[in-house]
């Protein structure tokens, strides 16, 4: 380990990991810290890892849309070999259901405008492509404990919105070790098991980092990728007065339920996205089921003001609640007695998009913001904030001309002003998972 680099990534995981592979491919010498034992060990390796390109704005739709060909492309992307093999892409495609004006007014004619293919599935056919679902109209989401939850639907959903460009990613994890050994081939290096105490300026400007154990290691760049830990990052370099859009750790819970019996929803089920219900699912390994909330407004949101200490295993009303959103939805699945699923932390903004940006600190930046739905966008996000370093090194003035980067794949201007620190809160997000 070197004392100096030319930038220091905080953080390992798939967004902090894609980052330290863009720059060391762009000549940078990198150093990514992470507090954890290995390369996306925190919140990574608990993401549902969906692939899906419908979002609520046109950035958001365009960066996922972008996002997709990197996945499909990637043993070509990473140009590197790893012991351990390559991710898989499993591209199964995405069924989603209810709120037919959420689609019709924002998502669709995004999908038009970018080129997203879709196609407009009636009941009969969303009951072929999924034995066995249950097409009843529940809205609003309600939670198990509902008096109306159990209630006889007299509705049924007449259409659902299906996409091929959808997906799911089998080994989170795995992914970003790809990532590390990409960085790696390129002269990128990697620290773990080892905290930042303090991000040290002079004359507003980055000077590099403090590890808690006192090593001070110099960097005239620094890039927040610290995840759910970013705020307290923020705090270390005094940039997070001078934000108009914050970030703070949400502790969030996805469920595993095995399939009903008779449909083989590992190899031939969807990504499905349910805003009836407040959930989405996917299939997972083992012809099991991974289903997680929208976050409906009947769903407690728990807020955590420190990152290392919030309560790690599953409640036993969420996972009720998300079984039997299941089960109203899938009528012949069996209601384990066992719960099983996985807790850990969004990193969320303001208005749920994430921050990709420089700060009022020279030399420090910003991906942060991003758990909960920008796992899909790690390659193209890193390519962003490559791109976007590269210019303000050089002397360019991001806050009043923004960096615009052209997609490799699709051609598409992706304008960073949409995940400026410093926007006004976009109206026209979800506020939720769902970006």
């Amino acid at each position: 380990m070197r004392e100096q680099y030319d930038t220091i990534i905080i953080g390992a995981g798939i967004i902090g990991a894609n980052i330290g592979f863009e720059l060391s491919k762009a000549g940078y010498t990198t150093l990514n810290i992470d507090k954890l034992p290995a390369a996306g060990y925190g919140s990574t390796s608990n993401s549902c890892a969906i692939i899906r390109t419908h979002y609520s704005t046109w950035a958001g739709v365009a960066m996922a849309y972008e996002g997709l060909f990197y996945w499909e492309d990637w043993p070509d992307y990473l140009e590197a070999e790893d012991e351990l093999g390559l991710a898989e892409f499993h591209k199964c495609g995405g069924v989603y259901l209810g709120n037919d004006s959420r689609y019709t007014d924002k998502v669709l004619p995004l999908f038009d405008e970018i080129g997203v293919p879709y196609e407009i599935w009636d009941a009969k056919i969303i009951e072929e492509h999924i034995p066995g679902i249950s097409l009843g109209r529940h809205a609003p989401p309600k939670r198990a404990d509902d008096d109306d939850f159990f209630a006889s639907p007299t509705e049924t959903l007449p259409s659902a919105v299906y996409s091929p460009a959808a997906g799911y990613i089998s080994d989170p994890q795995l992914a970003t070790h790809n990532l590390q050994r990409a960085a790696e081939a390129k002269g990128g290096e990697f620290l773990f098991n080892t905290e930042v105490a303090d991000v040290r300026t002079a004359d507003n400007r980055v000077l590099g980092v403090t590890l808690a154990d006192g090593t001070e290691i110099d960097a005239p760049i620094v890039v927040n990728v610290a995840g759910p830990h970013s705020f307290v990052i923020n705090e270390m370099a005094g940039v997070a007065d001078s934000m108009e859009i914050k970030t703070r750790a949400l502790r969030h819970e996805v469920h595993h339920l095995p399939s009903p019996d008779g449909l083989d929803f590992e190899d031939n089920g969807f990504l499905v996205g349910d805003d009836d219900l407040g959930t989405y699912f996917r299939p997972e390994v083992g012809n099991n089921i991974l289903i997680g909330s929208q976050d409906p407004d009947c769903d407690p949101q728990e807020w955590v003001e420190d990152p290392d200490d919030y309560n790690r295993n599953v409640t036993r009303d969420q996972w009720h609640t998300q079984a039997y959103r299941l089960a109203t939805r899938l009528p012949e699945l069996g209601i384990p007695n066992q719960m099983k699923g996985i807790v850990d932390l969004y990193d969320v903004s303001d208005d749920w998009i994430p921050i990709y940006d420089k700060t009022d600190l020279g030399g420090f930046y910003l991906a942060i913001g991003t758990s909960g739905n920008q796992f899909k966008n790690a390659a193209v996000a890193a390519v962003c904030m490559a791109e976007l370093i590269g210019k303000v090194e050089a002397g360019h003035d991001h806050d009043t001309d923004p960096v615009v980067v052209t997609g490799r794949y699709t051609g598409l201007q992706l304008d960073l002003r949409a995940f400026s620190r410093n926007r006004e809160i976009n109206r026209d997000s979800s506020f939720s998972v769902l970006g």
